[in-house]
């Protein structure tokens, strides 16, 4: 078993990313959002981000979501564009000029530092991307006619609401049809939804999903899988105990292709180790990251998508898994050295890590 992609030729787009974006506002530096004068403004969510690290790095993209008409809109749209993501399929709504029916969602995030965590804040309710509903999207036409190669979506989309679970099933089934590769990033927020509601709305997915995502918390919350030998805080992982953990999802799910998940144990909100696994079901066997040890982290948020689009990147230019987990490793570390959600990565500096390259100036 491999990933069996569909040839580039034949498709518009590499991938297709299915998620809400938001509006992210934060102090500047560590500051706190009770005594912040001034806001940063951010633009990024989950799947988004890895439409977004990708166009950057050079492949051909789009992302689905829904989108006010306003200005704070057009913040978005803006960003997308920049970097080339296709934005066909995004659903437009009309703003009633208060946000009762949809707005923008925000959240306030505080990058912390040693002791004090990053904390984010959300406000998010009414947002666009949660009033979608089956059949606001033409999946015939983007995945049969326009051609997608690959579609990346998750937990934080389907979690939006009852509708967003409904278009979440609707497009996985219509990209497994289509033979588009899917991958989905488990990525639970408590905030949102409950572990017995995550359980009981991903496994009917599972089905139609090939590269499955996630660190040790997400596979505990949303799948129901446990990993012995670790605490409530997730401070020290067992990569073994971890292992077995992934064995047993793949066992469970024999149409998996690829897991992989981030390792991440943390020291202080601003250093953590860092680095990933990859389970290739097709030889049943681990590839390992590179570790980064005491990696200094400027903002980790989006460290997982980084992850996610790493990897992505590698089986779309036909790596093996060995390199797919390498690049994935060293983009994740890269994006975690700058601040806000989305990458500032090129490819060269990416293949720069990847090819064993320091951190001495480059003149």
């Amino acid at each position: 078993m491999a990933l069996n992609l569909r040839s580039a030729d034949r498709c518009e787009l590499d991938l297709v990313s299915l998620g809400e974006c938001m509006i992210r506002l934060s102090p500047p530096e560590h500051g706190r959002i009770e005594f912040a004068s001034t806001m940063e403004v951010w633009v990024g969510g989950g799947e988004y981000n890895v439409a977004y690290a990708l166009a950057r790095l050079g492949l051909r993209t789009g992302w689905v979501g829904a989108l006010v008409d306003n200005p704070v809109g057009k913040i978005i749209l803006n960003h997308a564009r920049s970097v080339g993501v296709d934005t066909k399929q995004v659903v437009t709504l009309p703003y009633d000029g208060v946000g009762r029916e949809a707005r923008i969602g925000l959240n306030f995030t505080e990058v912390g530092v040693g002791p004090r965590a990053s904390v984010t804040m959300y406000d998010r309710g009414h947002s666009a991307t949660s009033k979608m509903k089956p059949g606001d999207v033409d999946w015939k036409q983007l995945f049969a006619q326009r051609g997608v190669r690959w579609l990346h979506t998750g937990g934080i989309f389907t979690c939006l609401s009852a509708t967003t679970r409904q278009v979440a099933a609707e497009a996985l089934q219509a990209a497994h049809e289509a033979g588009t590769i899917v991958s989905y990033d488990l990525n639970f927020r408590g905030k949102l939804w409950s572990s017995k509601d995550a359980i009981a709305t991903t496994r009917p997915l599972m089905k139609y999903i090939d590269c499955l995502i996630g660190n040790e918390e997400d596979f505990q919350k949303v799948l129901g899988y446990e990993v012995s030998g670790t605490d409530e805080n997730l401070k020290a992982l067992p990569i073994e105990n971890y292992q077995q953990m992934v064995r047993k999802v793949a066992a469970d799910y024999p149409n998996l292709k690829v897991i992989g998940t981030t390792l991440r144990e943390v020291t202080s909100a601003n250093e953590n180790n860092w680095s990933a696994i990859l389970y290739w079901a097709d030889e049943k066997k681990f590839y390992q990251g590179p570790g980064f040890e005491r990696l200094i982290i400027e903002d980790r948020v989006g460290g997982g998508d980084g992850f996610a689009s790493g990897f992505a990147y590698a089986f779309l230019k036909g790596m093996n898994p060995q390199q797919a987990v390498t690049y994935g490793t060293c983009h994740g570390a890269l994006l975690q050295t700058t601040r806000g959600d989305t990458s500032q990565i090129t490819l060269a500096e990416l293949e720069r890590l990847v090819g064993g390259g320091g951190a001495r100036i480059i003149r």
